[in-house]
């Protein structure tokens, strides 16, 4: 059995600017970091929440983590409709 003549579907294909591929790399590497934010910033509110109950941390402290979160959540939400509005015109 030869592959000859056939594409490997696991190549991305041209990522030149402008192309459908470069626009899908773009998007995943997006989700990949306000996914790890959004985890960093859920470990830092639970952290801080902790330490506000045990006396260790001030209120700040957590204000600020809930805060960043609910912005962080926000934004992915905001991009993932995009995305998806996107998705649909083309």
């Amino acid at each position: 059995m030869s592959h000859q003549g056939t594409d490997d579907p696991s190549e991305l294909g041209d990522l030149e600017p402008g192309t459908r591929q470069r626009e899908q790399l773009r998007s995943r590497v997006q989700n990949i970091a306000l996914t790890a934010l959004v985890v960093v910033l859920l470990l830092w509110g639970i952290w801080s929440t902790v330490g506000l109950i045990r006396g260790e941390s001030g209120w700040a402290y957590c204000a600020v983590a809930w805060i960043l979160l609910a912005v962080a959540l926000y934004v992915r939400l905001l991009s993932s409709r995009r995305r998806n509005r996107l998705d649909e015109t083309t």
